[in-house]
């Protein structure tokens, strides 16, 4: 029998989409990848089946954005190792277009931000081996008070479908007087299927929209909760909530706890990696929200950790489920996300409290008989022996230590994801 592979998270206790509420050129040198030859063009059920993964404006920029901001994004974005990493869109959020639409209703760009148009920043960004993402929302305005989508969802997707455009975030704010969240989502949904071209769609209504959104693949994900903050409290309360729909998640639709805040300044290094970690585990989309342009290298290495990545783009697209309370959620808990292949598991020790803690993981709770089993350190890439029937570490407070368990003995419960 072959051995099985358990991954464990040792964690210590340490936007978005909504109203406004917080704040050139390509190097000549960088090398290109090989263009991916397919067989047959994507569909909407080809897209997503892994965690997207990308970066979006929001979270540091807001409405402070421009045609050479995003130039230099995906400059970076590869200078930066992240698109060798698994990065591929670069997401423009709220603000980029004009006050007003054309006579025609066409939805423009800012002349003034975008005075390239859209369609030659798209073939730049593709240029760079990447995908450009924009923002609509389905209201009569955007959360920035720029024109919405509602009445207007062919024609906006068809415009964005003729630039180019790889992946749309569709926000909630000013819904139309009587109109459906959704009827509109769903509007939305067919309006880029009828493009032809293939969009990643991303819903954005500020919580789990219900199981509708899964069963009729309206979207490839959805928000599950409200706007992330960069603290660690918001960190906290953003992955109990996104944990509560879990069984939803799967290839081609997940759970979205909010774009990823690693970088910006509100959190320390160490509560960076163990955010990142606790995404990765759920399956959550890595869209980094940060200025990637001049990163420190600590943050470099948090977003580009190729065995955490690992986790979360695991083929299986099983979102890690917390499986066992110890003490109550100042305390520490365990946590399980299966994987793909014979019997592999990736187990999470969150430690909820603000003092250095000695957690333990115990072959029992992961359903395995007790038996020798070696040991990964996944942040450090480096094996760390074998144990009997269990691992303890050291976290630190509001820290994180990421392991592989791989057992000789047992099998992990079959486990089937969501579909």
């Amino acid at each position: 029998m072959l051995g099985s592979l358990v991954l464990v998270v040792l964690v210590g206790w340490s936007g978005g989409c909504g109203m406004l509420s917080r704040p050139e050129s390509a190097p000549t040198d960088t090398p290109q990848p090989s263009p991916t030859h397919t067989s047959k063009p994507l569909t909407w059920d080809d897209l997503a089946l892994t965690p997207p993964m990308g970066w979006n404006s929001w979270n540091h920029f807001a409405c402070n954005i421009s045609e050479a901001l995003i130039r230099e994004t995906a400059d970076a974005m590869v200078s930066s190792g992240m698109l060798a990493a698994g990065y591929q869109y670069v997401n423009i959020d709220d603000c980029w277009m004009a006050s007003e639409r054309d006579t025609d209703g066409t939805l423009p760009p800012d002349p003034g931000k975008f005075p390239s148009g859209m369609k030659a920043l798209a073939d730049y960004v593709h240029g760079k081996g990447l995908k450009l993402g924009i923002y609509l929302d389905r209201g009569t305005e955007t959360c920035g008070h720029f024109p919405g989508s509602y009445g207007y969802e062919v024609q906006d997707a068809n415009t964005i479908a003729s630039w180019g455009i790889d992946y749309l975030k569709y926000d909630n704010c000013a819904p139309a007087p009587g109109s459906s969240l959704v009827a509109d989502y769903i509007n939305m949904s067919n309006a880029l299927k009828a493009t032809g071209r293939p969009i990643v769609f991303s819903m954005c209504s500020w919580g789990f929209p219900g199981s509708w959104v899964a069963g009729q693949k309206v979207a490839h994900l959805w928000r599950t909760t409200s706007d992330i903050q960069d603290t660690w409290e918001s960190i906290l309360k953003i992955m109990d909530a996104n944990s509560v729909p879990a069984v939803f998640a799967g290839p081609g639709h997940w759970n979205d706890p909010d774009m990823l805040e690693v970088g910006n300044g509100g959190m320390t290094d160490t509560e960076y990696r163990s955010h990142f970690t606790m995404w990765a585990l759920m399956a959550a989309p890595l869209i980094a929200g940060n200025d990637l342009r001049g990163m420190p290298q600590a943050t470099i290495d948090i977003l580009t950790a190729p065995e955490v990545i690992t986790v979360n783009q695991d083929p299986l697209g099983y979102q890690g489920r917390l499986v066992g309370n110890i003490e109550g959620k100042t305390k520490p808990e365990v946590w399980s996300k299966v994987l793909s292949g014979d019997n592999a598991q990736a187990v999470a020790l969150l430690n909820r409290s603000d003092r250095a803690a000695e957690i333990t993981v115990k072959w029992a709770e992961l359903g395995l008989p007790d038996g020798p089993a070696k040991v990964r350190d996944l942040w450090m890439r480096t094996d760390l022996g074998t144990f009997a029937s269990g691992y303890t570490a050291s976290v630190p407070s509001h820290g994180v230590v990421l392991i592989r368990v791989e057992s000789a003995e047992g099998k992990i419960p079959a486990v089937t994801p969501a579909s």
